[in-house]
């Protein structure tokens, strides 16, 4: 009792103090004294019993106390000048003042509000830059440390106040304080030689890294509640800031590592994180200094023991190899405390506990933490020196995601800190001072700086970087000297991180750092160039992955995550372009009985794993992994059929189906999903195996390209990738089996696959496993399916049609139709009118499907169905048909009147949903993707785009075939000349199918006549389509000019088609294009062909090939066709030019006269190419360059007549010496 009374008497003599020191200030204030006066009753009445005031603060009312603060302020700004005069001591008064505010700030509880807000930012703000800017030097305030104390007293109540107020602030509240604080930071900066906070003498040099830990922790707070709505320019200049501060510190050759200075990288690092996070401007003229900078920061705390602040003699006995230049490893330190008893860290903090500490940590509390952790340090650190080292891992995590942040940034310019952030050599050998991103994942003693570190790499590799990586290149001939090329420096690079990550995966016991390890495996996968890289690298990975699996994780909680993420990283390197290595490493383990007892090998440890089905998920992942083997070494894969048959019967028959979909309520409503995807996995290494074992290299090839036919373009190869193929990239010796034993090879497996495997499947409930066995038959060839039983052939026909037409699940129809259009394509089927005519009507039903994806394949067989009736049409006009004409009218009627719907396919809504200047020009796939403001409306334009391409494929196809010959045209009726009918050469039955589909084609308007019907959707295409409806166009043309019983020259729409296809070759940006109509341009075969258009064709091609080599390529896909654009350029010229001696028009003559300097050193280079073939061994090539000769020289002789029949003999004799030189 006696104590609370006595404490009772204290607290209110305070008050009364208080009271009497504020009542007394504000009646003298009141008479307004001189300046003097009030600074002397300032020292009197506050300053001097600061402690007594400090103490009564907490028993005050709060809007009493408010008031009196208030007033204490506005004194205190109000006479800073006095101050500054220096007629009173303003260190001291600076000091004093802090205190009394920095106690007052927290003890107590004060108002705030805007009004309070502004006048403590305003008094704060002159009096911390009348007492740091009031210098003559920039060493002032190293001279005078006792500064440094009352500033971060200062700053510590600001932030507190502010903690306060900060749900009320405004945002141009938050940017004054923020521009407040970068001031105080610039105070103690100075240059990289005189910073305060690297000073020699300690207790500035501790006291500045004090105050900067107070600075960037309230900067870090606002970035982290209203970063995203500060001023641009705030940002800006806080960038520019903390680049100076890490440049300061990367100024230095080694980190200091204390308590004191490890809190301040932290919160350095934290607010730096805060502010990259999201970057409000460019960053690339600071990107390289602060990787710079964050690089030194991997190894703090590592490199050297950690400084000992309790002990004075530190500095004596050398800590650590390079103690003698760590700055604090001087005297004047503290004592050591006296041990203590063992304290658990929950109870640590407690310690000493006040109202104080409760505002601290009601403070902290409201902070943006770093890091999630249940304490600062872990259970045994009871001691500073395991403080310090809890700091510094975090400053280390801290600098790697502020890396992170910066490669988020901008993915694109951050490749090129590669070199600083990632090892080029040795990677598994620790270096002390070289510490990168790769040895902080690899040996860091922190668990969560290991995983940032990973996941900072993961960034890194991750987006655009995967395509700079593309140029990636290690071999012995990268490196020149002692220059080092940035395709060599990455080739190391990568390299370092495959062999990096396949040492962690292989060692490490964190299951979660084996998780991102994968995935950083999976990334390296994907963007590493293995054709650029040594040829064992690809194999080592497998070879890697596969004892890895092989082991299966028997020690980790987490095994079978573990298990399927190896797997899939295994599936991962097996989908890369093949490699030889590979290849072999495969073939080895064949021929070594891999098979046979208990061998080891990718191909064993797969069929082991996709057996287990007691575990559906590791299964379904090795089944994926054995589909990616099976396209990419189809010829190992067809040594391994027994194996591969019995595996996918095994799942099948271990999995029954279920008669029934609807499994709500049913227990095994979670599994059934995974079994059907392990169902459907198997199905899809039977179909690739089937390809594989097959030859399949995409549907039956039937056209014709007649642009081949040049010699010019002989030596060109066209390769198409087929995604649906398996992979024949490598160079593999040549079997010595025939192609008919093969076949019937083929023909046994499928024939089991028919049995044993597909009934199981084709009708499952399961629609995702019935659209993977109908697409099985799209995997099929010609000869395998000719080799097959004529009922396993029916079978195979019926099971196709029927999943078309009457499967409900639109995935099986799209797959079905595929299967279709794949067979369609074989001779024994479109020889089989009554299987083509059903074919036709299932693909035909399908096109109307309400989905565009089912649509898309439907179009896509109908296409492949019009090739093979082309060539039915063919051999039945040229009298080879055995069958009569009627079947196949109707065929063409019905696929003529389909293509020509779906040519018109979306037209409405792609007019009224493209922009209007979309309209005016080629409209390309790139226009609608940047043009989205409604992306699901564009999505289902391009899908329909890609069933225009189809139908224009398919009227291409026809038109090739179809004999035309022109309407008699009706008196008085002129329209009716410029109409064309199709020859029938067939009975009246198909001239009444004709009437009742068509409403006659005799009709006088023409509105239905076929011919007319197709140009008009031809050049309707050209405008409302994309690149591909646009090539398809162009080869749709050249069909159409390949049409015998066409006279183009009496054709109303000929110029419109050669003005179409001279468009598309001027103009269009996408060489594909260009060469497509081009080449069309060289079909016709005769100057009649060309009609009135043959002067503007000439012109504009010779336009074309003049300025080639001048011309700008404005898309990097391009450059791989420019070869073959300039070849084709070449052939059309040639062909046209050997036609002018036929054409008797003065504009042709004129231009030729024109150009004759142009063509004369165009035909000398092209004379100057072919050269002598005399010596040459190489039949095939001495036979393309006499064919290249005889185009050259009948060119030039066609020329000759020309200038010679206009007078030119000079001309004329120039060129005869051309071809003189062809003998």
């Amino acid at each position: 009792m006696l104590n609370e009374g006595n404490s009772a008497l204290m607290s209110s003599s305070a008050v009364k103090s208080w009271r009497t020191a504020f009542l007394t200030l504000r009646d003298e204030n009141s008479a307004s004294p001189p300046r003097a006066t009030v600074v002397r009753l300032l020292d009197k009445l506050i300053l001097s019993q600061s402690h007594s005031l400090v103490a009564a603060a907490p028993q005050l009312p709060p809007h009493e106390l408010t008031s009196d603060f208030m007033l204490l302020l506005e004194l205190v700004r109000d006479h800073l000048s006095y101050y500054q005069q220096g007629i009173e001591d303003a260190t001291q008064t600076f000091v004093k003042l802090s205190a009394l505010i920095h106690g007052i700030c927290h003890s107590s509880s004060l108002e705030m509000n805007s009004t309070m807000w502004a006048l403590v930012c305003d008094s704060f703000k002159r009096v911390v830059q009348v007492f740091l800017g009031n210098v003559e030097t920039e060493m002032a305030i190293v001279r005078n440390a006792a500064l440094i104390k009352p500033t971060k007293d200062f700053l510590e109540s600001l932030r507190l106040l502010f903690s306060l107020y900060q749900t009320s602030a405004s945002p141009s509240e938050n940017g004054q304080l923020l521009n407040f604080v970068l001031e105080v930071v610039e105070y103690f900066q100075g240059d990289s030689k005189h910073s305060t906070y690297f000073n020699d003498n300690y207790s500035v040099s501790r006291g500045a890294c004090e105050v900067l830990t107070v600075a960037f922790a309230m900067v870090g707070e606002v970035y982290s509640r209203v970063g995203a709505s500060l001023p641009v320019e705030i940002w800006k200049s806080t960038v520019v800031v903390l680049r100076k501060v890490m440049d300061i510190l990367a100024s230095k050759s080694l980190l200091m590592e204390d308590n004191t200075v490890a809190k301040f990288y932290v919160e350095l690092l934290q607010c730096l994180h805060l502010v990259l996070a999201e970057p409000r401007g460019y960053l690339a003229e600071h990107v390289a200094g602060f990787v710079a900078s964050l690089r030194i920061f991997f190894r703090c705390g590592l490199v050297n023991k950690p400084s000992v602040m309790n002990q004075q003699t530190n500095h004596m006995k050398g800590v650590g190899s390079t103690s003698q230049n760590i700055p604090f490893e001087v005297s004047n330190q503290p004592k050591s405390r006296p041990s203590s008893p063992y304290r658990p860290p929950h109870l640590r903090k407690k310690v000493a506990g006040n109202q104080q500490s409760r505002h601290e940590e009601n403070l902290a509390s409201s902070r943006h933490e770093f890091i999630s952790s249940d304490s600062d340090c872990s259970d045994n650190d009871g001691s500073v020196i395991d403080n310090s080292k809890a700091y510094l891992a975090k400053a280390r995590l801290a600098a790697i995601i502020c890396v992170q942040d910066l490669s988020r940034a901008d993915p694109k310019l951050f490749t090129a800190q590669w070199t600083m952030l990632l090892p080029s050599n040795d990677v598994l050998q620790y270096r002390k001072y070289d510490t990168t991103l790769m040895s902080c994942f690899l040996s860091d003693p922190s668990l969560k700086v290991r995983i940032a570190a990973a996941s900072t790499i993961m960034a890194m590799l991750d987006g655009p970087a995967s395509v700079s990586l593309q140029v990636a290149e290690l071999k012995e001939h990268s490196r020149h000297g002692s220059f080092t090329t940035l395709s060599s420096s990455l080739g190391h690079i990568l390299m370092q991180l495959h062999s990096g990550t396949l040492h962690v995966i292989k060692h490490e016991t964190s299951d979660r750092l084996l998780a991102l390890s994968f995935k950083i495996l999976m990334l390296l996968i994907a963007s590493t160039p293995y054709s650029r890289m040594p040829p064992e690298l690809l194999s080592r990975v497998i070879s890697s992955l596969q004892s890895t699996v092989e082991q299966g994780f028997p020690y980790h909680n987490d095994r079978n995550s573990l298990l399927a993420a190896a797997i899939i990283c295994l599936t991962r390197a097996l989908s890369v372009s093949p490699s030889m290595h590979v290849n072999n490493m495969l073939l080895g383990e064949i021929s070594a009985g891999c098979f046979e007892g208990q061998s080891s090998g990718v191909l064993c440890t797969l069929f082991r794993y996709s057996e287990q089905l007691s575990t559906p998920s590791i299964s379904l992942e090795a089944l994926q992994a054995l589909k990616s083997l099976s396209h990419n070494y189809p010829n190992v894969m067809t040594l391994c059929w027994e194996q591969i048959s019995s595996i996918i019967y095994g799942v099948l028959d271990s999995f029954p189906d279920e008669t029934s979909r609807l499994w709500r309520g049913n227990v095994e409503q979670i599994a059934a999903p995974l079994k059907e995807r392990v169902i459907t996995a198997s199905v899809k290494v039977l179909d690739e195996s089937l390809r594989a074992i097959s030859g399949f290299k995409g549907t039956e090839d039937l056209s014709t390209d007649k642009s081949l036919d040049s010699p010019f373009m002989s030596d060109y190869v066209k390769t198409k990738a087929i995604s649906s193929a398996p992979s024949y990239s490598l160079e593999i010796p040549v079997s010595t089996i025939d192609d008919s034993k093969t076949y019937v090879l083929a023909s046994e497996r499928w024939l089991e696959a028919t049995i044993k495997h597909v009934p199981l499947v084709i009708n499952h409930s399961s629609a995702m496993v019935r659209a993977a066995s109908v697409t099985c038959f799209a995997g099929m060839t010609s000869p395998v399916f000719n080799s097959l039983p004529e009922d396993k052939q029916e079978y195979i026909i019926v099971s196709s049609i029927n999943a078309a037409l009457n499967d409900e699940v639109p995935s099986v129809r799209s797959a079905a139709c595929r299967a279709i259009g794949v067979i369609g394509c074989f001779p024994q089927i479109y020889h089989r009118v009554e299987v083509l005519e059903k074919f036709i009507l299932a693909a035909e039903r399908n096109t109307r499907h309400s989905l565009v994806s089912v649509r898309i394949t439907a179009s896509w067989a109908l296409a492949n169905i019009s090739d093979s009736l082309s060539h039915c049409l063919d051999a039945l006009y040229a009298g080879r048909g055995s069958i009569g004409s009627t079947k196949y009218s109707e065929s063409t009627s019905l696929l003529v009147d389909s293509m020509l719907r779906l040519a018109r396919d979306n037209d409405k809504q792609v007019a009224t949903s493209v922009p209007f200047f979309c309209m005016s020009q080629p409209v390309s796939s790139q226009t609608f993707t940047i043009n989205v403001h409604r992306p699901q409306v564009y999505g289902v334009i391009i899908c329909s785009l890609v069933v225009k391409a189809n139908a224009v494929r398919g009227l291409g196809n026809l038109a090739r075939s179809i004999q035309f010959t022109k309407h008699l045209p009706v008196d008085g009726d002129p329209l009716d000349s410029m109409h064309s009918k199709i020859e029938c050469h067939c009975t009246q039955g198909f001239k009444d199918h004709i009437k009742e589909k068509s409403q006659s084609v005799q009709s006088s308007s023409g509105s239905f006549d076929w011919l007319d019907q197709m140009v008009q959707a031809f050049l309707s295409c050209v405008t409302t389509g994309n690149v591909k409806v646009q090539w398809n166009v162009c080869h749709a043309l050249s069909n159409l000019f390949l049409n015998k019983s066409l006279k183009l020259q009496d054709m109303d729409w000929s110029s419109s088609v050669f003005s179409i296809l001279l468009l598309l070759l001027r103009d269009s940006s996408n060489f594909k294009i260009r060469i497509q109509a081009v080449s069309a341009l060289a079909v016709p075969e005769t100057i009649n062909d060309y009609g009135k258009s043959y002067y503007d064709v000439v012109k504009s091609v010779q336009h074309v090939l003049e300025n080639f080599k001048s011309d700008q390529i404005s898309e990097p896909s391009n450059f791989k066709y420019r070869i073959a654009l300039e070849k084709q350029l070449t052939s059309t010229m040639l062909h046209l030019l050997g036609l002018t001696s036929k054409c008797d028009q003065q504009a042709i003559q004129d231009l030729l006269v024109k150009k004759a300097s142009f063509l004369e050193i165009w035909i000398e280079g092209l004379c100057s190419s072919v050269g002598d073939t005399s010596s040459s061994v190489d039949e095939a090539k001495h036979a393309s360059v006499d064919q290249k000769k005889d185009v050259i020289r009948r060119t030039i002789q066609s020329l000759v007549k020309v200038y010679e029949s206009s007078k030119h003999h000079l001309i004329a004799h120039r060129f005869e010496k051309l071809a003189m030189r062809l003998l």
